[in-house]
């Protein structure tokens, strides 16, 4: 969940070809130009269609950060199974907070497990991320684009069609769907999670409404990635644990 992570890119860019971009500072001569002209690259691949370019795009990086992605899932089940000995240790030494750390990390040690496993993959994927989305804001081709019927440089309530608002709503359901995906998961409730769960599709909504309608069209194909990935990584295993009989 890291679309906070991209509203906080300022809304005030400023756009520019993608030759452009070779003038301008470091991260946006060395990042953000290769990711725009990717973007160029496969809108040929369609017919100029940017709005299947950010979809095509969103699907490759995606599949490139995957093993990130299947690490954090590991570490995420590691920390699973070894919850319960976590509790144990909490209830007996409730009163030493500083022996509950230790003990704990060494349970960490005695099963291999590194809490910090389930972090790093996320803080990798965030320039990623940051480039996509950058690249997508600035690239003056895709805002003078059109798709859908929608055109990618305005927001949403500039585009005088009602079915626009269908994008934020969309984007905002997906939002809540993995979120609740991923909670359903827990065996034990992770604090704050039932607020995450109401307060992040709230926050894309009101950013899809603020922005170019191809960031919220990319948050939706990349939600809608995450949906399958998480189904097939936590919802299908668990429904064949629980279709095997119990001996």
């Amino acid at each position: 969940m890291m679309m906070a992570v991209l509203a906080g890119c300022s809304a005030n860019h400023q756009t520019m070809t993608t030759e452009d971009m070779l003038q301008g500072g470091f991260w946006q001569r060395n990042v953000v130009y290769w990711f725009s002209l990717v973007l160029d690259k496969f809108a040929t691949l369609f017919n100029g269609e940017y709005g299947l370019a950010i979809l095509l795009l969103t699907i490759v990086v995606r599949t490139l950060i995957l093993p990130l992605t299947l690490k954090q899932y590991r570490s995420s089940k590691a920390m699973q199974a070894i919850q319960p000995e976590i509790e144990k240790i909490r209830k007996k030494h409730k009163d030493n907070p500083q022996l509950v750390q230790q003990e704990t990390m060494k349970l960490f040690q005695q099963n291999g497990v590194n809490p910090m496993a389930g972090c790093l993959p996320m803080i990798v994927q965030m320039p990623v991320f940051i480039a996509l989305y950058n690249s997508i804001s600035t690239n003056s081709a895709i805002y003078g684009h059109k798709f859908l019927g929608l055109q990618l440089g305005l927001n949403v309530k500039d585009q005088g069609m009602w079915i626009a608002y269908l994008l934020p709503v969309i984007a905002a359901i997906t939002t809540f769907t993995q979120t609740k995906m991923m909670q359903a998961q827990q065996k034990t409730a992770m604090p704050g999670m039932q607020v995450m769960l109401l307060i992040f599709p709230v926050m894309i909504f009101v950013m899809a409404l603020q922005f170019p309608v191809a960031l919220p069209l990319y948050w939706i194909y990349s939600n809608v990635y995450t949906i399958v990935q998480n189904y097939f990584l936590y919802v299908r295993p668990s429904k064949r644990k629980e279709s095997v009989p119990a001996k």
